[in-house]
């Protein structure tokens, strides 16, 4: 087997997390980045509680989004101790939460929403401290199965905004079925043609084109635009916080930490991606830096719940703008975070997206859903789609649609519960996490928990040798099986022979026709995979001799994939069949 000649480097990248483009281009990247944002964070709010019919609270609302939104993107760029995850993560609201949050606006107004904001961020904290446990629980595919859902959930709010017209306007005009089709194909076609940076700006696109379509209908108010200030604070105040809890905080609650960890899976992946597309050549992927990002979206969401306002996530597009623009530097993330700061200041920019007519930001939400829908889609097939992933998938999908139309035994519902089942995301995310554990449960395999000691690699052996003996592997496979796992567990006791010493956690589980085995041990600084990658770049005599079992690990393994997390380690050897060559 011949070894690899090195990692290939990222050609397109111009600069990367820690470097420093110069101040114009900074500035200058910053401000496309905020044009392109700065559409979702207004437009969410303006969104919910124009379907709520809180009209009243929109000032505020939209004020406080983009103040939490800058300060937690500065907060990613800039991290703080644990929180922040020092890369070019931007920050906004975002629509996978405009169903609960109307649902909240409808029953409680601005304060009953900063409340269920607030509760249901402390969870995100939790869901990031252990992480290294949730893994294996809150999976893509539970994600996915409840992002379907949540396009789902929020489709009859599109709808009643495609029809919605003002007030004095002919309901039979053509005016709102034409500004919305101006709108949806003017993003349709431009996502589907447009080629690089520019599919970015298809929504913006979209929204001008359907509000110009809209002008000589005489569905444009302008009223809050002129009204408006240049500078300022809005005229009403903070909302407050609403703390009866309750029935209806406890009946919108479980929905809200449903929707608020997905997003936190979302900024999960997000951190990960983020972390492939910023250096120049490929590193393994620092899950502390993935907690610390979740530990920032975390902090705005309390925020967002403590000011008022709709919650705040990370952005997909964050991974778009620097492999398209080839700028992964963090500097131009935190100016971005500035200027949407002190944006909050400029009451006319949020002004003039309260002149979009409900039909064209309906067009947009109706866009926003099927691409939510796809991203759905793509997280449940990510890495196959066999048959208990099938299982979960559509059991929980069309659980949840019976729940969310009142199909399912409307009648025989302890009262209690009908505030979480009625909403079809929070029972289909329910019914999906109990699947979930329930096949982790059937897959666990073999394991026992060594002491760090070469006294346990005699016990090691006997659980490899079980589970080759299981798999039907012949001796040469099996041999290969036990020398990765030794290998693999030498060198967790070297490292721990600089620390304080963890009993290793070792798993074998049958995958396909591998097997996959996973030492879990202490937190550790060094990264085995990092050293894997940089085998071939160090020759001398001594440098060979003090890394030859790494160097024998990578030859007899298939993959090795080394999680560092900051409570614990997993490290996965994946072993199979093949012949040496």
């Amino acid at each position: 087997m011949s070894e690899p000649q090195g990692p290939p480097s990222n050609s397109r990248l111009r600069y990367a997390v820690d470097e420093t483009p110069s101040e114009g281009l900074t500035l200058g990247l910053s401000l496309q980045v905020v044009t392109l944002v700065l559409t979702g964070i207004i437009l969410v709010p303006i969104i919910v509680l124009n379907a709520a019919g809180y009209p009243e609270g929109v000032e505020w609302a939209v004020f406080a989004a983009l103040l939490v939104s800058g300060l937690s993107t500065i907060l990613q760029a800039r991290p703080m101790g644990p929180v922040g995850a020092g890369y070019a993560l931007y920050m906004g609201t975002s629509g996978a939460f405009i169903g609960v949050s109307t649902a909240a606006v409808v029953a409680g107004g601005l304060p009953l929403l900063a409340t269920l904001v607030a509760a249901s961020a402390l969870v995100q904290f939790f869901f990031s401290a252990r992480l290294s446990l949730f893994r294996r629980l809150v999976t893509p595919t539970v994600g996915g199965t409840v992002i379907m859902l949540i396009a789902v959930n929020l489709f009859p709010i599109t709808t009643d905004m495609l029809t919605a017209v003002p007030a004095g306007f002919d309901p039979g005009s053509m005016g709102a079925p034409l500004a919305a089709f101006a709108a949806f194909a003017a993003i349709t076609l431009v996502s589907l043609y447009a080629r690089g940076a520019t599919r970015l700006w298809a929504p913006l696109i979209g929204i001008l084109i359907g509000t110009v379509a809209a002008a000589p209908t005489g569905m444009l108010d302008w009223t809050p635009l002129l009204n408006a200030a240049w500078f300022g604070l809005p005229p009403s105040g903070w909302p407050g916080l609403d703390l009866a809890f309750d029935a209806r905080f406890l009946g919108l609650l479980v929905p809200f930490i449903i929707v608020t960890i997905i997003g936190a899976i979302e900024t999960y992946g997000d951190a990960i991606a983020i972390q492939r597309v910023s250096h120049r050549t490929p590193v393994p992927v620092d899950f502390k830096v993935v907690q610390r990002a979740l530990n920032a979206d975390g902090v705005g969401n309390l925020l967002s719940g403590l000011a008022g306002t709709v919650p705040n996530t990370t952005y997909a597009s964050s991974i778009s703008i620097a492999d398209l623009t080839g700028v992964a530097a963090r500097r131009v993330a935190l100016y971005a975070g500035i200027i949407i700061l002190l944006a909050a200041f400029v009451p006319k920019i949020a002004a003039v997206l309260q002149v979009v007519p409900s039909p064209v930001a309906g067009a947009y939400i109706f866009i926003f859903l099927v691409l939510l829908f796809r991203q759905g889609l793509r997280l449940v097939t990510s890495g196959g789609f066999d048959y208990e992933k099938g299982l979960i998938v559509c059991i929980s999908f069309w659980v949840g649609l019976g729940f969310q139309y009142g199909a399912i035994f409307p009648d025989h519902l302890p009262e209690w519960s009908r505030g979480v089942l009625d909403n079809g995301m929070a029972s289909g995310g329910i019914v999906a996490m109990i699947l979930t554990l329930l096949v982790s449960l059937k897959e666990r395999g073999q394991h026992v928990v060594l002491r760090p000691s070469v006294r346990s690699l005699s016990q090691l052996r006997a659980v490899l040798d079980r589970a080759a003996e299981r798999a039907g592997w012949d001796d040469i496979a099996t041999n290969r099986l036990e020398l990765a796992g030794e290998e693999a567990f030498q060198y967790l006791l070297e490292r721990q022979a600089e620390s304080k010493p963890h009993p290793i956690r070792v798993a074998v589980r049958p995958v396909d026709d591998i097997l996959q085995l996973e030492l879990v041990s202490g937190p550790d600084s060094a990264n085995l995979e990092a050293r894997l990658g940089k085998l071939d770049e160090e020759h001398e005599e001594q440098a060979v001799v003090r890394d030859v079992g790494p160097r024998i690990l990578r030859h007899v393994a298939k993959e090795v994939r080394h999680e560092q997390f900051y409570d614990l380690d997993v490290l996965t050897v994946t072993v199979d069949t093949r012949p040496l060559v």
